[in-house]
């Protein structure tokens, strides 16, 4: 059985030598696996063109129940995003943004408010002309809404600390050692504040904006053990000097 899914790819690695696997994110399964053949052939190098690092596609995806890598066929484009892969500190964040999603999300189930957040953002990556520094810190901190972690910021008050492993501000040290000291904690709710709209109102030097993703990244690597270790946030450091 064949089922019409619209996805965003995450991730392309080797499978075979005739082979990769491609993993997206669609709208009506979650996190899925695709076959992807390869080849020298043009329509090969056509379908790799269309499986970048957070395209988003429309394709005909072979159900087979037990199986967990699908095939595929009638694959197209559903949009263009010819200015993110056209420019460098775009390519970057989407870099970052796909190795973060394949990393955080790991359900294969229908989620369709995460999918049209991630598929939005995508769109708005490629379009904006402004803010661009800042647009993976926006988008790392209010994906916490969708994975359940987001800081619950009806506690905060100033001069209080964050507590991390439960997500909220307190007005003592609590009882652990993951835990943000006032004037971090003060950062968190300054994202808060952020969102696509007035990102680029935030004016943040080098160290500032490497101290922000530091922040965000070990709240989340607290909450999600498959995080881990990333690469991309070291090319955005690079990038964004």
């Amino acid at each position: 059985m064949y089922e019409k899914t619209r996805a965003i790819v995450l991730h392309v690695m080797k499978y075979s030598d005739k082979n990769s696997i491609a993993r997206v994110y669609s709208d009506t399964r979650g996190r899925m696996s695709l076959l992807l053949p390869q080849g020298v052939a043009r329509a090969a190098r056509v379908r790799n063109a269309m499986f970048m690092p957070l395209s988003m596609v429309e394709c005909e995806v072979g159900i087979v129940a037990g199986r967990e890598l699908y095939s595929f066929k009638d694959c197209r484009c559903v949009v263009p995003l010819a200015g993110l892969y056209a420019d460098p500190a775009k390519s970057a964040v989407a870099m970052f943004i796909s190795e973060l999603l394949s990393r955080c999300i790991q359900e294969s189930e229908r989620n369709k408010p995460l999918f049209d957040y991630i598929a939005a953002s995508v769109r708005l990556l490629d379009s904006m002309d402004r803010g661009v520094a800042n647009f993976h810190i926006c988008f790392l901190y209010h994906l916490g809404a969708f994975l359940g972690i987001q800081p619950d910021t009806a506690t905060y008050r100033t001069g209080y600390w964050f507590d991390m492993e439960n997500g909220i501000f307190t007005q003592s040290h609590p009882a652990h050692s993951h835990v943000l000291a006032p004037r971090e904690a003060a950062v968190m709710m300054l994202l808060a504040r952020m969102t696509f709209a007035n990102l680029h109102h935030f004016r943040f030097n080098h160290a500032q904006r490497n101290e922000i993703l530091d922040i965000a990244l070990d709240y989340y690597k607290l909450h999600n053990s498959t995080l881990g270790s990333m690469r991309s946030p070291d090319i955005l450091r690079q990038v964004f000097e």
